[in-house]
């Protein structure tokens, strides 16, 4: 099966030339065939009127001899004396003798229908094969009971050709309006596809360096399409310079552990040194937690649903804090949405319920609410909280107010960098509802499922 895409040419300019010419050169026939319709008509019109002028004169000069016809005065109308002229009377009466016109010479009319009170026409062939149009009509005299039958004929020839002439005006005429119609198409697509090949042009630069943005003129159509493509360069251009100071500030790092490593290996201080070691560890995961967000925000964000998403995390905690026995309670609707990458708000929202679970005496609450354009995931614990001074510190890379409990002290950093990237905020409030920490991840709502 041949689709329309393989039949059509591939070229814009072109296929929409072609779809004009087809439409325009339809369009065109239409109009021209109605056009052309109503000017044979109106010529026909004329030609009928003049023929039924001559009829009407002809009944009004015709006169009885007896039983035999005859004019009165002339009719006004030279080429009835002129033999074969293509205008021609015949005139029979009620005795079959017949009055014709010179123009006749030695030939007849048809006897056409008698006994009629309308005037009638029909068309026949005449003399020097003529085209006729014959009008007839049947008149009576005062005290004759016999019908006069009266016939004019007109050769329709020049007016035959004046109708063709006309149709071949028009049709060239609808046809050069129609070439120009269809040229004038084509030539504003082409200007108007201007744009289009300045922006090729425009994107190559782009991409061979010559250029850091799309910065020329396109029309307001198009305008949105380059503005996405600036965007599109603007984060892949700030992806790769975070990606170099990731790797930048991972290196610098790691210098320095790996040269205090290698002295207290060489030392004899095992203790040092797998301390060191497991710093080195938790700098390499904190590096690639956020090149791994930094590269994907945006990007690759979906709908995560956000309780549902919490309801997995849950499941997951109480196996890991199960001696403890800890209530997490989940509130809000199933249907709402965050706009995120799902494994950054797994990181974000478990490192938080993580965190809530490792202070909390017995209880810990998840609420997800919509609030305008965003979504606010709250998470409270019911522990001691923290002072205010405190709150400065914890927000800190690496820092731990109780060595006492597991940790690295990175969740609350990586959590803010994460939900910064996607242009939220994390909130703290050091005394809740539950007297513990309450956090708060803002992040942007995914538009309604309909």
């Amino acid at each position: 099966m041949i689709s329309r895409e393989s039949v059509l040419p591939q070229s814009l300019t072109l296929r929409l030339g072609l779809l004009t010419t087809a439409w325009v050169t339809a369009g065109l026939t239409l109009v021209w065939l109605w056009t052309a319709s109503i000017v044979a008509n109106g010529i026909e019109r004329v030609f009928d009127a003049r023929l039924s002028s001559l009829l009407d004169a002809l009944v009004v000069a015709t006169a009885l001899n007896g039983d035999h016809p005859y004019l009165i005065r002339p009719v006004s109308e030279p080429r009835f004396d002129q033999p074969l002229s293509g205008v021609y009377y015949q005139i029979q009466g009620p005795d079959k003798s017949l009055a014709l016109s010179r123009s006749l010479w030695d030939q007849r009319l048809p006897d056409g229908v008698f006994g009629h009170d309308t005037v009638l026409s029909f068309d026949t062939p005449g003399p020097l094969g003529q085209h006729l149009r014959v009008m007839e009509r049947d008149i009576h005299f005062p005290g004759n009971p016999g019908l006069v039958h009266v016939l004019v004929a007109i050769a329709r020839d020049d007016t035959l050709a004046e109708i063709a002439r006309t149709k071949e005006t028009l049709a060239v005429g609808f046809a050069l309006l129609g070439a120009g119609l269809a040229g004038a198409v084509v030539l504003q697509v082409s200007l108007g596809l201007r744009g289009l090949r300045r922006l090729s042009g425009a994107i190559a630069d782009l991409r061979a360096g010559l250029r850091f943005g799309i910065d020329i003129p396109v029309p307001a159509e198009v305008q949105p399409l380059v503005a996405e493509i600036d965007a599109l360069v603007q984060q892949n251009r700030e992806t790769v310079e975070r990606a170099r100071g990731h790797v930048g500030n991972l290196a610098h790092a790691l210098r320095t552990r790996l040269s205090v490593m290698r002295n207290a290996l060489s030392a004899g201080d095992h203790d040092v040194a797998e301390q060191e070691l497991a710093a080195a560890e938790r700098l390499v995961q904190h590096h690639l937690a956020r090149a791994r967000a930094g590269s994907l925000a945006g990007a690759a964000a979906s709908d995560v649903p956000a309780v549902a998403l919490a309801g997995e995390l849950r499941h997951a905690l109480r196996l890991l804090f199960a001696e403890r026995e800890i209530a997490i309670e989940i509130q809000g609707d199933p249907a709402l949405r965050v706009r995120c990458d799902r494994a950054d708000l797994a990181e974000m929202l478990g490192n938080l319920m993580e965190n809530a679970c490792k202070w909390a005496r017995n209880r810990v609450t998840v609420g997800v609410a919509r609030i305008g354009t965003s979504i606010v995931i709250t998470v409270s614990d019911d522990g001691d909280g923290l002072l205010t001074e405190q709150l400065e510190k914890v927000r800190g890379r690496g820092v731990r107010l109780d060595e006492t409990v597991p940790g690295t002290g990175l969740g609350l950093a990586i959590t803010a960098e994460l939900v910064a990237l996607y242009g939220g905020r994390l909130g703290l409030e050091g005394n809740g509802p539950l007297g513990g920490l309450v956090a708060q991840l803002v992040l942007p709502a995914a538009a309604p499922h309909t």
